[in-house]
């Protein structure tokens, strides 16, 4: 049977990806979790993405990898630069959260705007969008807004707090072509923040399962 081993750092993405995923693979498939939220507050503490935290993610991967699984998926974009750095020392095939959104946010539009929750998502999330641009050989400009009042409430329980918070800053991306959202504990805003601006809204959470899914089937 086909594993999957999957690295998480929050609580509430951990105890919702692994479901939504099977609903997307439609196959049975072996899943393993790993819940490592010292690599999401961390970050946010200190500022960075330490050489600590490098090691640390280091061993994270290092332990999906001996679960045997046929690809490891990371689900925090905070992770994705360590990530695209550690990927050559595995053999095993690494996605991470934001490869699919970021692909289908630069073919989308010229004018980005990322909306977050988190400092330490921000970073990685317009280095990996100004990657994929250059990859796909075009010019972008993007910008960010952050509302880290948001993550608390939702730490905290008040989900519609963070909700709310979060709208109120989707206000911030009116003008752009695109707007990204840089957490996957965001995607269940995609929906209402499209509604208010009639834009495109990308998440992380669906397309990365599609993107999984995808890599599967090519192994039948």
């Amino acid at each position: 049977m086909k594993r999957i081993a999957l690295i998480h750092t929050v609580g509430s993405v951990y105890a919702s990806f692994e479901t939504q995923l099977r609903s997307v693979l439609g196959e049975e498939v072996l899943i393993h979790n790993i819940l490592d939220d010292f690599l999401a507050t961390n970050p946010i503490e200190v500022g960075s993405f330490t050489k600590t935290n490098v090691e640390r993610l280091r061993c994270d991967i290092q332990s999906a990898v001996l679960t045997g699984c046929d690809v490891v998926v990371t689900s925090c974009s905070t992770l994705s630069p360590a990530v695209e750095r550690l990927k050559g020392e595995f053999s095993t095939p690494i996605i991470t959260i934001d490869d699919a959104m970021a692909n289908k946010a630069v073919e989308a539009g010229s004018s980005l705007v990322v909306l977050a929750t988190a400092h330490s998502t921000v970073e990685p999330t317009l280095e990996k969008l100004r990657r994929t641009a250059k990859e796909q050989g075009k010019a972008i400009s993007v910008e960010a807004f952050v509302c880290t009042e948001a993550i608390a409430a939702l730490r905290r329980g008040d989900k519609e707090e963070h909700d709310l918070l979060v709208l109120e800053l989707s206000h911030k991306a009116a003008h752009a072509d695109v707007c990204v959202l840089a957490q996957a504990s965001m995607a269940h805003m995609e929906e209402p923040i499209h509604q208010l601006l009639h834009i495109p809204v990308f998440s992380s959470p669906r397309l990365c399962m599609e993107q999984v899914a995808a890599f599967l089937k090519r192994l039948d």
